[in-house]
């Protein structure tokens, strides 16, 4: 069935609810480290810290919702103090002396662990963004699109990061390209960069070339350097989440362009393959691994349900259906949304819950840890709102414009 008006606007209250007086009350004020900067955010079920080390991503994650929630939501001066701490903590202490970052530092910003790509980069980029627009920080602005030009020499090659395997078995994923759209598109709504347009598309072109497969309707994690399928145990394995996230961003690029056909087309069928793969039938949610062709997973973890696949297939379904109207998408997002809240919200405590053993009984009761912090799900909420408040505004204004013309 789909949506009615009334169903949207009572999925816009909802959305806003949870955000508003659910999810970020959970995080804020209480993990602004007011001592070291940053944010404190490994917590148990009750906000209770289980410690006190800080992963880089979730500081520029956090920094960049705090800003976006400043920009888009209320100017609550709290936002914008909350930001400074997470912008001035990522500068002081998350940069290496060859210029690229950390992943993993200690409360008061010791260096513990770097990786060998540059996904710390990106979400300093959205962050420092964000952040230069609340503020008006030319030097945060300029300082986003410093980082984001070393990001592009990243993906495209020009600069070469250190190797985690030899060149016996070539590979390249889908997950650079797809976060350095969003990166772009993040970038591009905040500050600006002439580059953005340019790069979205090359990144969405490497993505439907290389990764989409019509003949199988899949989409690949990882695939040859000529896009063919590694048929060896983690060539094969494929995470429906990560593609799905990756189709809500194409279809944000096709509203950005207008509705362009053609992205709609290919955002809509990268949707359709994953959830297709990735739906548990018997249980319900998003499983975390599927292999390519049904044999068995490597990872022990493949058949779980974690949190953030689901938050970004709320947002797919959702705008899939906005955008289309197809209500396949209105039928699956009440499915994903349904599950979601009702397996992963802590209705007590707020916020969720972030790994469930497949039947949907809770794995452990983390909120926070050095990959789970304030970001899919606010943004999951926050974004859903954005897009329900622009579509029934449009549906409102074509209503208005129909009924003075009769």
């Amino acid at each position: 069935m789909s949506y009615s008006k009334e169903d949207l606007l009572n999925l816009k209250e909802f959305y806003s609810n949870q955000l508003l007086n659910d999810t970020i009350p959970f995080w804020f004020p209480r993990s602004y480290d007011q001592e070291h900067g940053g944010f404190l955010l490994m917590r148990d079920a009750d906000g209770s810290l289980i410690d006190d080390d800080k992963a880089v991503w979730i500081q520029g994650r956090a920094t960049w919702l705090l800003s976006t929630l400043y920009n888009t939501v209320e100017r609550k001066q709290e936002w914008l103090e909350g930001a400074k701490l997470g912008y001035d903590f990522l500068n002081r202490h998350c940069f290496d002396t060859d210029g690229r970052m950390f992943f993993h530092v200690t409360r008061d910003g010791k260096p513990v662990r770097k990786r060998r790509y540059f996904f710390s980069e990106t979400f300093y980029v959205i962050a420092t963004a964000a952040y230069a627009k609340a503020s008006g920080d030319e030097e945060a602005a300029s300082n986003a699109r410093k980082i984001f030009g070393e990001c592009i020499a990243y993906a495209s090659g020009e600069k070469m990061l250190p190797l985690k395997f030899t060149d016996t078995r070539s590979a390249k994923g889908i997950g650079a390209p797809m976060i350095m759209i969003n990166t772009a598109q993040q970038l591009r709504e905040t500050i600006n960069d002439e580059r953005c347009d340019e790069w979205i598309e090359k990144w969405i072109q490497e993505i439907e070339t290389y990764f989409v497969k019509d003949d199988i309707r899949c989409v690949m994690e990882q695939v040859a350097p000529d896009g063919s399928i590694i048929d060896h145990i983690d060539g094969r394995t494929l995470n429906p989440g990560h593609a799905i996230e990756g189709a809500w961003f194409i279809l944000q690029e096709a509203v950005y362009r207008n509705n362009d056909p053609h992205l709609i087309e290919l955002g809509c069928k990268m949707l359709d393959y994953m959830w297709e793969r990735g739906w548990d039938k018997q249980f319900g949610g998003i499983l975390y691994f599927r292999d390519v062709y049904n044999k068995p997973v490597q990872e022990y973890w493949q058949d779980m349900k974690f949190w953030w696949p689901h938050n970004e297939t709320i947002i797919a379904t959702l705008l899939a259906y906005l955008v289309t109207g197809n209500q396949k998408y209105a039928d699956w997002h009440r499915m994903v949304h349904d599950y979601s809240y009702q397996h992963f919200h802590d209705q007590k405590r707020g916020e969720w819950f972030g790994y469930l053993h497949r039947d949907g009984t809770i794995a452990q009761t983390a909120k926070g840890n050095l990959f789970k912090g304030p970001f899919h799900l606010p943004r999951q909420e926050w974004y859903c709102l954005q897009i329900l408040n622009d579509y029934l505004k449009k549906e409102e204004t074509i209503h208005l414009g129909s009924y003075s013309n009769t």
